[in-house]
């Protein structure tokens, strides 16, 4: 399905790049397909990336995301237009494209840029966001995954993330409302999700899973990842101190532990990654790689009175 509909979007991709005055005709290069999955399709021709959306998007939530990046411009890639056409059954969107994070230099990871954005995203005042503006779609996310693991068939490591799905509350699982105060959220944050402005800023990408939740959530994933071991306590300091200069309101402002807010989200994403990482796993007829066996540790460890890493208790920002 994903396959067919890629000479469309490039199509359409080519179509509007010649719309464009001043941009010069790249056709002779080809076209960059950059995904193809049945939940985004994305195709860039020169400075225009077309995105075919997953075939359940709803029309009207994705025409209010869109509507909020082309207002927030300064966090989020704004949208060459902020309304969607279809193409064979699928929502299109259109895009400038951005330089993307390097994942070959991980030292110079834009963990400070990334945690700004999202305190100013977080922040923003609920009068300059439309109503009703849609789910963070965060906790859905993660039982898609669950999902995703149940029906790869049996696997060793399935039970520790099914008992770490179990424990989690009902809000985490996508079950019921987040509790709180719902703030304009990402809600799939992690460093794909950023790219370089031609002016040399940062900017979020992405607009499918945002909408109103817990802002820790868009913490969770660095969070789960510097519980699990994954992300340095440099690294994982750089991102809790730049977010709480920037007024993030996720975590206390005063350095306070910053785990009870982050818990169930970091516990949450852990699941999630663990899941989707062991449903690759038992499609590929292939073993569990060192990365992802520590998350499956992880999950097993969720029992345990506080699974925090001893930095998160004794406040990882000093």
């Amino acid at each position: 399905m994903t396959t067919a509909i890629l000479p469309a979007l490039a199509a359409e991709a080519r179509a509007v790049v010649h719309r464009l005055p001043g941009e010069v005709c790249v056709c002779g290069r080809g076209d960059a397909v950059l995904a193809d999955r049945a939940d985004a399709t994305v195709v860039r021709h020169g400075g225009v990336v077309a995105k075919a959306h997953a075939e359940d998007t709803d029309p009207g939530d994705l025409a209010v995301r869109l509507g909020v990046a082309a207002r927030m411009g300064d966090v989020l890639l704004a949208p060459a237009a902020t309304t969607a056409t279809r193409l064979h059954g699928r929502l299109v969107t259109f895009w400038p494209h951005g330089t993307p994070v390097d994942r070959d230099d991980p030292d110079s990871a834009p963990w400070e840029a990334a945690a700004t954005l999202l305190a100013r995203l977080h922040a923003t005042p609920p009068d300059a966001l439309p109503h009703p503006l849609p789910p963070m779609r965060g906790p859905v996310k993660a039982a898609r995954a669950v999902a995703r693991l149940r029906a790869a068939g049996p696997h060793s490591a399935a039970p520790a993330v099914l008992g770490a799905w179990a424990g989690l509350p009902p809000w985490a699982r996508a079950e019921a409302p987040s509790p709180g105060t719902s703030r304009l959220c990402h809600g799939d944050l992690h460093l794909g999700q950023l790219v370089r402005a031609p002016e040399g800023h940062w900017l979020l990408i992405d607009v499918d899973d945002l909408g109103g939740g817990d802002p820790a959530w868009d913490l969770a994933r660095p969070a789960a990842w510097f519980a699990c071991g994954l992300l340095s306590p440099a690294e994982w300091t750089r991102f809790l101190e730049a977010y709480r200069s920037a007024g993030g309101p996720a975590v206390p402002a005063d350095g306070a532990d910053p785990w009870p807010a982050l818990d169930v989200p970091a516990r949450a994403l852990t699941v999630q990654t663990a899941a989707l990482a062991i449903a690759k796993a038992v499609a590929a007829d292939r073993p569990l790689d060192e990365v992802e066996e520590a998350l499956v540790d992880a999950c097993a460890r969720m029992g345990g009175v506080d699974a925090r890493p001893p930095e998160l208790g004794q406040d990882a920002t000093k």
